[in-house]
């Protein structure tokens, strides 16, 4: 988890501050414990360095781009320390600064807050989310393309972890440059069985920010099982920027006007 027509919407934000977080030191130091603890498979390693290192990922804070729809342009933010985040698309906002708030005052928005609030940044921000704590490694079956082989890393996740911990991730890189080239990914938000129907992105539009080689468009693709048929539908993403910088804690609160999702039973 390169992945359409914008400009950034002004963002008007009035609201209470969530619940007192690590102050930056505090969360530096966290990270910085984890990173000299955790020890990687040698390939997500490799893929990892080839995409910029673990180092250069997590000195950044802030991530930005926005998805280029032309009927419906959003823009993303993210912390990615706290991975607290907001969404701007047309008069409908959402966001998650501990729990998950939408500010919806037309009633227009039909989908699901709570699985969609941080679903594009987990696929944008492939292959370094991927070295997130709670997360297993496993060798996965080669992918086979057009006559080319993807070696690959399976991705599954302790209980508890996240909305979904019984999805499960597929990570297949070229075997020359160590880029990631594919992504395979189960959904079982909400329904706690596991899945087999494994959907598939592309991942061959990179581009440099700063050192740090992200996409500039993802594609899905359509499949039976572990064979991938042909080109279904490509995301852009514009206006991408990182920064070492953070925003307020109030920039991603939930404001006065929102309303916390609740999940239904």
């Amino acid at each position: 988890m390169r992945h359409l027509l914008a400009a950034v919407l002004s963002l008007i934000i009035i609201g209470c501050k969530p619940k007192p977080a690590k102050n930056d030191q505090e969360l530096q130091t966290t990270m910085e414990e984890g990173t000299q603890e955790k020890v990687y498979p040698e390939e997500l390693v490799m893929v990892l360095e080839a995409h910029g290192g673990l180092d250069l990922w997590k000195n950044q804070r802030t991530l930005s781009y926005v998805l280029a729809r032309p009927d419906k342009p959003e823009t993303h933010i993210t912390d990615l320390w706290t991975r607290f985040d907001r969404i701007e698309m047309n008069d409908i906002s959402m966001g998650y600064d501990g729990k998950t708030w939408l500010l919806d005052p037309s009633g227009a928005y039909k989908g699901n807050p709570e699985f969609y609030h941080n679903l594009m940044f987990y696929f944008y921000a492939m292959p370094f989310v991927l070295a997130d704590d709670g997360i297993n490694y496993a060798e996965a079956e080669v992918l086979r393309f057009e006559g080319k082989e993807y070696p690959g890393i399976q991705i599954t996740y302790n209980s508890g972890v996240g909305t979904s911990p019984k999805d499960e991730y597929y990570i297949h890189y070229n075997p020359e440059s160590h880029k990631m080239e594919w992504l395979g990914y189960t959904v079982t938000y909400r329904t706690g069985e596991d899945s087999d129907n494994i959907k598939w992105i592309r991942y061959n539009d990179w581009g440099n920010f700063d050192g740090l080689i992200l996409p500039n468009s993802i594609s899905w693709y359509n499949y039976e099982g572990r064979e991938i048929k042909d080109l279904r539908n490509t995301v852009e993403f514009e206006e991408i920027t990182l920064s070492s910088k953070s925003k307020s804690d109030s920039f991603y609160a939930k404001p006065i006007e929102a309303e916390y999702f609740v999940r239904p039973e």
